[in-house]
């Protein structure tokens, strides 16, 4: 079946250029032209409810609604399991916001982490030609898909089935890497495969928050610096060491733990609420916490649990009515460390996601404010 609407193509440029606040670069808006979305998408996909859920939406059943989900600027749901995303098709948006960043010129050599459906490989590959672009997907059956995507686009990059964040040797050095998945570190094949004065962009992800996206540059002593921008939330790599299998009633709440109990001023909503910039700035001062709402507590009408990725501590937040009540357990007080950490950020004139940095060795990762050191 064929668009219900005509060129809507241009209705996505359109809604991608009121998401940017500015149209699409002319290289990007050819490739959005010529790289059609719905090639990419199964027929069977889930969209927003409005409600914090996703409602299924089927092509055969739905045709206007599937189509306006390929062609408007928002994520779509390709795989859902247990009401959990395990993969999308990112906003266009975001993704020429991601492309925007990397900044390709012809005959550059692109790496893509994350292949997902193949729709940004197949903007990239217009953009560069095949032959300059490899991409890998951890999931086999996705790597198939979207090698089939990608055919019937008209494009055939080198896709690489195996874990991303081994990267792909055999076809360093790369003078761009981009990465379609979120990471919490930048993995040392990463940086021994782009070349020096590369460029890798690469949605990030703490514990605490999975927001903002790395611009880095790749030094000549095998080290990476770059600053973060305000934009991308993209799931996580789904690697050993970029994200724990960590739940709270099965693996942290024990019978018999003996919190110790106190009170504070900082408000819960201060750090896990809508200010994307504090729990930024929270995610990569307090390494390995996170946080979630519990509205069915009995003790209180709203509780912020907090726990930590190796399951030894965790904090509740409780508010009364008066005062915020906390109970922490475990070898590590994870209220102390997240309240004195918003504290920081909050007497530092609360700074934007884009004046902290990182510079990444094969060791590990340093942030920094506004400038290294």
């Amino acid at each position: 079946m064929e668009p219900p609407a005509a060129a809507p193509v241009e209705r996505l440029i359109t809604g991608t250029a009121a998401r940017l606040g500015h149209a699409p670069p002319a290289e990007w808006a050819r490739a959005l032209r010529a790289v059609p979305r719905h090639l990419f998408l199964p027929d069977r996909v889930w969209l927003r409810d409005g409600e914090g859920a996703y409602a299924r939406c089927d092509r055969a059943n739905e045709p206007v609604r599937w189509w306006d989900a390929a062609y408007g600027d928002e994520p779509v749901v390709t795989r859902l399991s247990d009401d959990v995303p395990e993969s999308s098709a990112s906003a266009p948006s975001t993704v020429v916001r991601m492309l925007e960043a990397a900044e390709p010129t012809d005959s550059m050599r692109a790496l893509e982490i994350g292949t997902g459906t193949g729709f940004n490989t197949g903007l990239l590959c217009h953009r560069l030609g095949d032959e300059h672009v490899a991409t890998v997907e951890l999931d086999p059956g996705l790597a198939d898909q979207a090698r089939a995507n990608l055919k019937r686009a008209g494009y055939t990059p080198h896709v690489v089935c195996g874990d991303g964040a081994l990267g792909w040797s055999d076809g360093a050095p790369y003078d761009l890497l981009i990465a379609g998945c979120s990471v919490r570190s930048l993995p040392p094949a990463w940086l021994e495969q782009v070349r020096s004065g590369g460029r890798i962009v690469a949605p990030w992800s703490s514990a605490w928050c999975p927001f903002g996206t790395l611009i880095a540059t790749r030094n000549e002593d095998g080290t990476a610096t770059g600053r973060f921008a305000p934009f991308g939330s993209y799931m996580e790599m789904r690697t050993r060491g970029q994200r724990a299998d960590v739940e709270l009633m099965r693996d942290v709440l024990r019978p018999g733990q003996r919190p110790e109990v106190s009170t504070t001023r900082v408000s819960p909503w201060a750090v896990a609420g809508h200010d994307l910039a504090a729990q930024f700035a929270i995610g990569l001062a307090v390494p390995d916490v996170w946080h979630s709402w519990d509205t069915e507590t009995e003790e209180a009408a709203v509780r912020l649990w907090l726990a930590a990725d190796d399951a030894t501590s965790w904090a509740a937040v409780d508010h009364d009515g008066r005062q915020f009540r906390v109970a922490q357990f475990g070898p590590r007080r994870l209220w102390d460390e997240v309240a004195t950490a918003w504290q920081r950020w909050d007497t530092q004139a609360r700074p934007a996601v884009d004046r902290f940095g990182l510079t990444a060795t094969p060791d590990g990762s340093s942030f920094w404010l506004d400038s290294p050191g």
